[in-house]
């Protein structure tokens, strides 16, 4: 008797299985009339722990770079960090330090007169030429000879045809052109990349445990998800939380839309510029204190 039961248990158990894979299968092999249903299904398969939420998200990323244009993610030009090509290296050294980037525009009079890219890591021969001299016949810099062929493109360009044009050109950066022809901005293959795969960490990027670094006495980087008591405490500032619980947002009610990596917010001595922000939210921030308003006692690291 026992033998019979568990033998119909199992054959019961196995008939459910059975059902569960049918039902399954017929879900997966059922095919999508539109964008909504293949996005539908895929996020039933990550119910299911098909898809983990990472290989979801980045799914989506691919099916949404299909449909977004340049203009969609692109820096604008009134906050591009360009290098003019008649100045000496000493003028613009300190905007490629601070700006932190590897690459910049190099314009002539104005910023639609874009002749070239400059690489950060090719200024290094000159100055590893000229500190190796020590003064005595410093070498002749020339931008020109620096310089790498701009490429352009127009605001309407897919991201995946701009993502696969810089794979195929190993180019990282393009110039974006209005159609008047005009500098509308800029954008790079990261730019393109977070679309996919979300924020890519990089340099600027700190610790996890860590919302505040120290880099001079007046520089810092914040992270935007920073409690505003919590930089209250740090900076001896008086922010209000009634209304926001991080600086992010703090900063994206005062910036009054959700801003776009470049853009820069002054609060009283705070100067702050994004870093790292998305189509969803800010993530960082580097902090600017004004030294003659900022307070004589140095924060220690959070």
């Amino acid at each position: 008797m026992n033998e019979d039961r568990s033998s119909s248990a199992a054959a019961n158990s196995e008939r459910q299985a059975r059902s569960w894979l049918e039902k399954l299968s017929q879900a997966l092999l059922r095919e999508p009339q539109d964008r909504e249903q293949l996005t539908a299904l895929l996020r039933d398969a990550e119910q299911r722990n098909l898809l983990d939420a990472g290989a979801l998200s980045m799914i989506e990323g691919v099916l949404n770079v299909s449909d977004m244009q340049v203009r969609d993610v692109m820096v604008p030009r009134s906050q591009m960090v360009v290098v003019k090509q008649d100045e000496p290296p000493e003028s613009f050294l300190s905007v490629v330090v601070d700006s932190a980037h590897s690459r910049f525009p190099v314009i002539g009079d104005t910023r639609d007169e874009i002749v070239g890219i400059l690489l950060a890591k090719d200024l290094l021969t000159y100055f590893a030429q000229r500190a190796a001299r020590c003064g005595d016949d410093e070498p002749r810099f020339n931008l020109r000879d620096l310089m790498r062929p701009a490429v352009f493109i127009p605001e309407s360009k897919r991201l995946n045809v701009l993502l696969n044009e810089f794979r195929a050109n190993r180019n990282h950066m393009a110039i974006v052109v209005d159609e008047y022809g005009g500098v509308a901005g800029l954008v790079t293959i990261e730019d393109v990349l977070e679309q996919i795969v979300g924020d890519i960490e990089d340099e600027h990027d700190i610790d996890d445990d860590v919302s505040i670094v120290r880099h001079s006495d007046n520089k810092y980087t914040v992270k935007a998800l920073t409690p505003i008591e919590d930089f209250n405490e740090y900076f001896g500032a008086d922010f209000s939380d009634d209304d926001f619980d991080t600086i992010g947002g703090l900063l994206m009610h005062e910036f009054g839309h959700l801003p776009q990596r470049g853009e820069v917010c002054h609060l009283g001595q705070y100067r702050f510029k994004v870093l790292r922000a998305d189509s969803r939210r800010i993530y960082l921030l580097r902090l600017t204190v004004d030294a003659e308003a900022a307070k004589s006692d140095t924060p220690s690291e959070r």
